[in-house]
């Protein structure tokens, strides 16, 4: 499939090989130079300061329309957003997928991980906004419980097993969450589904923790919303990275105390931009929420718009990280490594570039 040369490169899939981005540290040392422009024309007039950030690889529209439309098709027949398919469409999560994924340029590849995304989503706009707006918050555990057995199925006895089917096909992000795994895995392998699987259990762990914040009636400290956001991350998106370009990180990689720590790093960057673009959906909320630039202004005592800067530092902080760890990463010469790395990287450019333009964080775009 493909691999990367530069994430600064032309949108299109590189061949593997002698040519290919594994050939030597050089390489990923080339692609992990910063690159962040002076100025970001997406964020003129907004309170979102410099992110260090690489710039997306490719741009194909008609790419992203194709996936954009078959994942709303897809949407639609799962139950998800049934009232609100047109604004689920605007939000463009087909270019959030064409732009995250730029070593494969096969839709049905990019749809695979679209579902998974859009389903995980769900859970957010559905179990979570409830949660925060002070409706029975203490429901989101079991919510979360049995969003985790629709995608690892339980095993029940055949007494009870009816009711479990009949429910889990009855709720519309429950049965998105089963569809889109079982999707899946026509292009990931066992071990990859599982990881899946295990990153997702995370990600709903750290979803958990915010209601018994809102429960207990008091914020977190910045570094246990850190640490939380470390789980309730983009790192579920990002474990997929491998399987939608056509090949696999072996398990044993994937797990090493020094690959996760790079892993985490790319994250857990991810979703603090996450924080500070979604600042202005968040603020028309009811209830409360939680999110980096409000607990640090909370702890702190600064103004939010010095709590952003703030929030903006971590952030380059972590990337500037993940540029270190990812470089001696490459050191050890490990081509299908250097692939991922490189993958992480461009999934990160093209997740930047998604939030600067998608409706779901731009109240100025529709």
């Amino acid at each position: 499939m493909a691999a990367f040369e530069t994430a600064a490169a032309a949108a299109r899939p590189i061949p593997t090989g002698p040519t290919g981005l594994g050939t030597s540290a050089a390489r990923v040392a080339e692609i992990l130079r910063p690159r962040t422009p002076a100025s970001d024309p997406a964020t003129r007039g907004r309170t979102i300061p410099e992110l260090h950030c690489p710039p997306h690889v490719r741009d194909d529209p008609a790419l992203a329309n194709e996936v954009n439309d078959r994942l709303v098709r897809w949407a639609d027949q799962v139950g998800i957003y049934a009232d609100q398919l047109e604004k689920f469409r605007r939000a463009d999560y087909g270019r959030l997928l064409m732009l995250t994924h730029p070593d494969t340029d096969d839709p049905d590849r990019l749809l695979a991980a679209a579902r998974c995304m859009a389903a995980e989503f769900a859970v957010d706009d559905y179990f979570c906004d409830e949660a925060a707006t002070g409706d029975h918050p203490e429901r989101l555990g079991p919510q979360l419980m049995l969003a985790q057995s629709a995608i690892d199925p339980a095993k029940l006895p055949r007494r009870h097993h009816e009711a479990y089917e009949r429910a889990m096909r009855r709720q519309p992000v429950w049965n998105a969450l089963r569809r889109s795994v079982e999707d899946l895995s026509a292009y990931a392998s066992g071990a990859q589904l599982n990881r899946l699987r295990q990153e997702i259990a995370g990600l709903f762990l750290g979803m958990d923790a915010e209601a018994g914040w809102r429960i207990g009636g008091r914020p977190p400290s910045v570094w246990e919303y850190l640490a939380n956001r470390q789980m309730n991350s983009f790192l579920p998106c990002m474990a997929l990275v491998d399987a939608i370009g056509g090949y696999e990180l072996p398990a044993g990689v994937y797990g090493r105390p020094d690959v996760r720590r790079a892993t985490l790093q790319a994250a857990l960057a991810s979703v603090l931009l996450n924080d500070i673009y979604s600042m202005h959906k968040e603020s028309s909320a009811q209830g409360i929420e939680y999110n980096l630039p409000t607990v640090i202004a909370a702890e702190d005592g600064c103004s939010l718009a010095e709590a952003i800067q703030r929030a903006a530092d971590i952030h380059n902080e972590l990337m500037h990280s993940f540029e270190a760890s990812a470089a001696a990463l490459g050191l050890t010469g490990d081509p299908v490594l250097t692939r991922y790395l490189g993958a992480l990287w461009a999934w990160l450019g093209g997740n930047k570039e998604w939030h600067a333009s998608s409706p779901r964080y731009n109240q100025t775009q529709g």
